[in-house]
């Protein structure tokens, strides 16, 4: 399968854009902290193909990705209404999994609201087990990672939940 290598990859991706729903509201008049997951996972479709993984590439290849695992930061409220903007960035990648790292913006005011650090596996779904990617998407993997390896790491990525004050170990 030939996948494109593309000639300008842009630092840090720039995702879509959402609007802060009515029925995402919880109880303290601001976005309810599960629907932070849900519009992250909305607003990743855009990264994931520009990545390659499109629906033509899954279907072709009998494959997708699952989430295995998601670290989330809360850094400032948004409500009901407030437009949203989201950048991406490919941290990492090994044969079967791929480490990117997601940021939520209100798009009017340009504060940081939450970021989101998350580990895909590449899976067959035939199999439903961990499967390696194509070459030539390992490629576009690579090129892709080079160019945003260039930016600053968020201090999230990685980050250690803890109380303040509390002995780590």
């Amino acid at each position: 399968m030939k996948i494109e290598i593309p000639a300008h990859i842009p630092t840090p991706f720039p995702g879509s854009r959402h609007v802060v729903e009515p029925g995402w509201i919880d109880y303290n008049g601001h976005m309810n902290v599960g629907y932070y997951h849900v519009v992250f996972d909305i607003a990743i479709t855009p990264f994931f193909e520009f990545l390659g993984l499109t629906k033509e590439f899954r279907e072709k290849n009998g494959s997708t990705t699952f989430a295995l695992e998601a670290h989330e930061n809360f850094l400032r409220e948004v409500k009901e209404g407030d437009p949203l903007r989201f950048e991406a960035r490919l941290i990492d990648f090994d044969a079967k999994r791929i480490h990117y790292y997601h940021e939520m913006f209100h798009a009017t005011e340009g504060y940081l609201a939450a970021s989101i650090e998350c580990l895909s596996s590449h899976v067959s779904t035939e199999t439903r087990r961990t499967a390696p990617m194509p070459d030539a998407l390992l490629k576009r993997l690579a090129a892709i990672k080079a160019a945003h390896a260039a930016l600053p790491r968020p201090w999230q990525l990685g980050h250690v939940i803890r109380a303040a004050g509390l002995p780590s170990r």
